[in-house]
Formats: structure tokens, sequence, C-alpha cells
């Protein structure tokens, strides 16, 4: 599982920190669901407006189609699509790609009292919900996912800016064998909360001034990580962080770096009750043993949704270093 969901509209996924030690220092162990918007300089064709979307695709435009060029203004947001539309009265030319190949097409803009408009709704990067994971109160830097994001060739993205929404979570898909489960998430505001710097194969890392509420807790050394007993802080309802029991069933070595040091399973009857174990969004989710900050759900097995894998906190904290 990558732990990022779509995000719903209601929408509808540090830097000076640790060095060579990270077990010692205390952070603040989070929990809380929130909305996040990464952005790579591309700009896709998500969908065709009900009313006004008959032409583009009469002439020839996808949904997954990138836009690079409109009348060869090059194309890195949607702010740069209505410009190079701005004051259009006939056709334009796009310039886009569609599975690596370019394709060129010709479209007339229709004339709203917006401005002229395509017919298309357009995606910028990837939005989705997560779960933070820790939040230092010193240097307002904060991690998320456990594991990096990818765009929509599978690659990882490269975040060129990205933002953090306040979130609550409207409605669950509960996971069950061969299909993930789902956390529906719902920002509580157009503004965001902070934004995301690094996206990386161990966690999406921002900054956040108004912080986040949480336990202060200790972060633990890998080596003192066993198997047994622990828990884990999410949101599966509502904007309400809970703390839900789990079993650590294994630990593989901390040169694994990519989501995959520990194996767990949900043994807590109301989490299994309402999402049927681990599900998407819920990545990020900080798992707590013997008092201790000790690393991040990541993954559900796709047959068990009772069962994942989280990544040690140390290889997160080493990785927003």
């Amino acid at each position: 599982m990558k732990g990022i969901t779509r995000w719903t509209a209601c929408f509808l996924l540090c830097f000076s920190l640790l060095t060579a030690q990270v077990f010692g220092r205390e952070l603040v162990a989070v929990g809380q669901v929130v909305g996040l918007q990464l952005q790579d300089g591309t700009v896709t064709v998500a969908a065709f407006d009900e009313d006004l979307g008959a032409e583009a695709k009469k002439v020839g435009i996808q949904a997954g189609d990138r836009i690079v060029s409109i009348d060869g203004k090059r194309i890195r947001s949607a702010e740069d699509v209505r410009s190079a539309l701005n004051g259009a009265r006939g056709p334009v030319t796009l310039d886009l790609t569609r599975g690596g190949k370019p394709v060129r097409c010709s479209l007339t803009p229709q004339i709203t009292p917006e401005g002229p408009k395509l017919g298309l709704y357009l995606r910028q990067g990837v939005t989705g919900v997560g779960t933070v994971t820790w939040f230092d109160p010193e240097t307002k830097q904060f991690g998320t996912l456990g594991h990096g994001v990818n765009d929509v060739s599978g690659q990882l993205l490269k975040l060129t800016q990205g933002s953090v929404f306040d979130s609550r979570i409207a409605a669950v898909r509960k996971g069950k064998a061969g299909e993930p489960g789902q956390l529906m998430g719902c920002a509580e505001s157009r503004e965001p909360i902070g934004t995301l710097s690094a996206n990386l194969p161990q966690g999406v890392f921002g900054i956040c001034p108004g912080g986040f509420s949480g336990r202060t807790v200790e972060v633990a050394d890998w080596e003192d990580v066993k198997t047994g007993r622990a828990s884990i802080l999410s949101t599966v309802s509502g904007n309400s962080v809970q703390e839900y029991s789990v079993e650590i069933l294994k630990i593989y070595p901390k040169a694994n770096e990519t989501g995959r040091n520990l194996l767990l399973r949900v043994t807590d009857p109301q989490l299994l009750e309402a999402t049927g174990g681990i599900v998407q969004g819920m990545s990020g989710s900080p798992i707590i043993q013997d008092g201790k900050l000790i690393g991040a759900v990541t993954h559900v097995l796709v047959n068990d949704p009772t069962t994942g894998y989280g990544i040690f906190i140390e290889n997160m904290l080493d990785a927003a270093a």
C-alpha cells in the first residue's frame, strides 16, 4: 500500500534534525490525518467538464494526458493554463504527452463569464491524505507517510512545492483480502497550515509553524525494537487521534530503508471493526513501544489487511536530516 489516498473535496496523500544518533531525543508522536498537496511542475488532464468538455473529447484529448504547452507557452501550473488562454478568441494549439509520446491538437476554448475554458479538470501533481508521524517543536519540522509519493508514471515524484492542510476523515472503506481499504479525507480549510519541502523514499517532510499536538516521547534506537506488543496512533474517524494495539511479528535489517523494517499485525478489536486493519491513509501512523517512538506504518499486505510493514523511526529521521 502506498498510503496516500485520493483527496475528496469534500476535495474529490527535519532537515537539520538529527545526525548520527537519533535515539534519546524527544519528539511529538502525532497520528493526526492531514491533506497533502505535492506539485511537480506538471499539469495533467483529470476529467472532462460535463457541459464544456465535449469539444475537448472530440479533438482527441484523453484523461491522463499531460499538458506541456499551449500556443508555445510552457505549462507548469493551472495558473499557467489560465494565463495562456487569457484573451483567446479562436483555436489554441495544445502540446501534450501521452504515455511518454508527444501529441498535438487544436481546441477552441469556451468563452464563459470567468474567462476562456478548455472544458477540462486539471490535476497538479498529487493530492491525498496521510498521517503525521512526528513533529519537532524546536524546528517546526514534521514527517509523514514513512514512504515517498509516486507520480502517475510510478516514479518518485520530484517535488517542486507542496502544502499541508488540516483535514478530517469523512468515511472509511474497510479493507479485505485482495482489496486494500481506504480513508476518505476532507479538507477543513482551503488555507494551508504548512509547506512540504522533501519527498523521499523514507517519507514526506515539511514545516508547520503552528505545529501539531500529540504525545512527547523519546525516540528509540532501532536495536531496541523487539517483537511483541506495541501500539499505533491513528485517525480513522473525524479528526480524533486514537491509540490502537498491534503486535510486532518480525524485525528486518536497518539497511532496508524503503519502509519495510518491521512486520506488524493489528490486534485492536475497535480498529479491526472500523477499518479491517491497515488501510490507505494510515501510512505515517506512529508506532509506540515501551513508551518510545520506534517507527511508522507504511504498507499493508494486500491479501491480509490486518498485517503490514513499518519503517524504523531512525531511518525516517536520517532521511530528513
